[in-house]
């Protein structure tokens, strides 16, 4: 079945969360490799939290919060976690690495590589709207994408259905003629379960997670998604 269409995961997979470090590392020497991992751990675990609690509470209050206030909500655990000598300096200038997270150095070739052969390249992320566009334009990547869908717009994180339906629905693309890329495992194989033709990007020689299924390829670096096209 030929693919028609290239949907990307943003954090993780185009654009590197971890890069934060340099910035967490200056203003907290020696903790800098802590305080990236702690917070990516706990903005993930305060997604599927969210999600898996549904809309709302029996007083009426949802769920749902922008992925903004669950990222800056991670960060401030982080900092009390790691008993850090907090201030709203430190927690601006962390916040606003979001907006300058550094794109993998083979995102610009293979994007430019798609838009020249005239595969359509999106997003699908649980970032909000507000935070995509500044770190996409911020990497040059702008024109690259012909969608950047966020799950802002059904209020579901990753891995609900809802978020997942987003692409076919936007692309008016069956799922299985679209290739979801995603660097987590778990995202890839939630994608795969809902009927997307997948990619893992296994950067660091991880085991597959042992849900009992598998995505459609594995590759080590986004380049390996042009292969995948063939």
């Amino acid at each position: 079945m030929a693919i028609r269409a290239v949907v990307f995961d943003a954090y993780g997979t185009l654009f590197d969360v971890h890069s934060v470090t340099t910035t967490a590392e200056h203003l907290f020497p020696g903790q800098g490799a802590a305080i990236s991992t702690l917070w990516r751990d706990k903005q993930l675990e305060y997604t599927r939290i969210i999600t898996m609690s549904g809309e709302a509470g029996p007083r009426g209050v949802p769920h749902y919060q922008p992925f903004w206030d669950v990222t800056l909500a991670a960060l401030r655990y982080t900092a009390r976690r790691l008993g850090l000598a907090w201030n709203g300096e430190a927690e601006d200038q962390l916040m606003g690495e979001y907006y300058r997270l550094t794109a993998f150095p083979e995102c610009d070739g293979v994007l430019r590589q798609l838009q020249s052969d005239g595969v359509p390249a999106t997003i699908l992320s649980n970032g909000d709207p507000e935070m995509l566009a500044p770190v996409i334009a911020n990497a040059g990547f702008t024109e690259l994408f012909t969608a950047v869908m966020s799950v802002a717009s059904v209020r579901r994180f990753k891995t609900n259905d809802e978020a997942y339906a987003l692409g076919p629905k936007t692309l008016g693309i069956p799922a299985a003629e679209l290739l979801f890329v995603s660097a987590n495992c778990w995202d890839a194989i939630a994608a795969t379960w809902f009927g997307y033709t997948t990619m893992w990007i296994n950067r660091h020689g991880h085991p597959l997670d042992p849900f009992g299924a598998s995505p459609t390829f594995t590759g080590t670096s986004l380049t390996e998604v042009l292969g995948a096209l063939l």
